[in-house]
Formats: structure tokens, C-alpha cells, sequence
């Protein structure tokens, strides 16, 4: 069952739900949706001569991005063919009776900006951040504004609640993440590490 507007509310007013800061709940909270807005970080994945990235390693992705803060009142400019790491300016606490879909504002759609690529879950028990993945598929640049509505999120009640939902417990990767955070598929167990 995806929740409504009104259940939307009562979850956040009960706590076990928690977005966080919900500036302004009479225009971000939808019929059954709420609205996320742009943080001011991004990463920006470099053009580089390297014949290729390997997953499996950190070093040579974190060298293969740059993170860019935008100041206040300023804008990203997202280029056609582009893509880059943002997130959103809110956090959020999923409990583990709930799964969450980020997907886009058709609004942005149509002008040709995704939001993301194919991380369009977040599993129950999942704490901070959230980290989209910008694209511009058209053919002119798109001003991102800091502060604007950028993506929406909508909420699935679970059948029964998680027994192992995502977190510590679990090795979970980007749990309490803050700002956009790069891969760390190197971390996952068919590349030698934990997961």
C-alpha cells in the first residue's frame, strides 16, 4: 500500500518516519509524496585520460571525482551529457515497516533532467541523505537552484516490516551519509570486502 498525504503525516507526527527539515509541509507534502529539495553539494565526475575506473577500487574513484559546494543564493549549471552526484537537502529516517521510491519532479522531466540513474530505493531502516544521480538528457544546460524542489519520495507499507533492515547491523555502506557520497562498490564482498 503506498501511503497518502494523510498517512504521510501521521507517520511523521508519530516520529517512526522523520524527514528532516520539512521547511514548508503544505507545499512539500503531495497527495502521496513529499517533495525533496537540492542540497548545495555535488560531486563532478572528471573527464580524465585513465583507460578505466575499477570498482574495486576506492582510490580510483575518489580521484576520478571533485566535490563542488555552491554558495548561497548560487546556482549548479548541469550541461547536456552531463552527470553528477547531489543530494537532497533534507534527511530522512525509514522505518522498517516501509520501503521509499525517489523519482523525479515531472516538472524537471520536462526539461530533461533525471534525477537518478538506478538508485531509486531506499530500504527500510536507511538513515541520512539522500544521493541522486543528475543527468541533463536534453540539449541546453538547466540552472539547479540550492533550496528548490528537486526530486519526490513515496512511501510503500511493507507486508510485515524488515528483520534485517538496513544499517549497522548489517555493514550497511552509506547509512548516516551526509552530502552525495561517490561509490563504494569496493566495499561489496565479490570485490574482498564485507558486503
Amino acid at each position: 500500500m503506498i501511503l497518502s498525504d494523510t498517512d504521510i503525516l501521521g507517520r511523521l507526527s508519530e516520529g517512526d518516519l522523520v524527514i528532516e527539515p520539512l521547511a514548508d509541509p503544505d507545499l512539500q507534502v503531495q497527495p502521496a509524496s513529499v517533495d525533496l529539495r537540492l542540497g548545495r553539494e555535488f560531486l563532478e565526475f572528471r573527464r580524465t585520460n585513465i583507460p578505466c575506473i575499477h570498482p574495486n577500487s576506492e582510490r580510483e574513484v575518489d580521484d576520478y571525482v571533485t566535490e563542488t559546494v555552491v554558495d548561497e543564493g548560487g546556482e549548479f549549471i548541469l550541461h547536456p551529457g552531463d552527470f553528477v552526484l547531489g543530494t537532497t537537502m533534507e534527511r530522512v529516517e525509514i522505518p522498517a515497516d516501509l520501503i521509499a521510491h525517489v523519482q523525479g519532479r515531472s516538472s524537471l522531466g520536462r526539461l530533461a533532467i533525471v534525477i537518478h540513474a538506478t538508485a531509486g530505493i531506499v530500504d527500510p531502516g536507511y538513515r541520512g541523505q539522500i544521493t541522486l544521480e543528475l543527468s541533463n538528457l536534453g540539449a541546453a544546460p538547466v540552472a539547479l537552484s540550492p533550496g528548490m524542489r528537486i526530486s519526490q519520495v513515496l512511501f510503500t507499507e511493507l507486508k510485515t516490516a524488515a528483520e534485517r533492515p538496513y544499517g549497522s547491523k548489517r555493514g550497511s555502506k552509506y547509512q548516516d551519509q551526509t552530502g552525495p557520497q561517490a561509490s563504494r562498490i569496493g566495499g561489496d564482498s565479490e570485490f574482498g570486502g564485507d558486503q
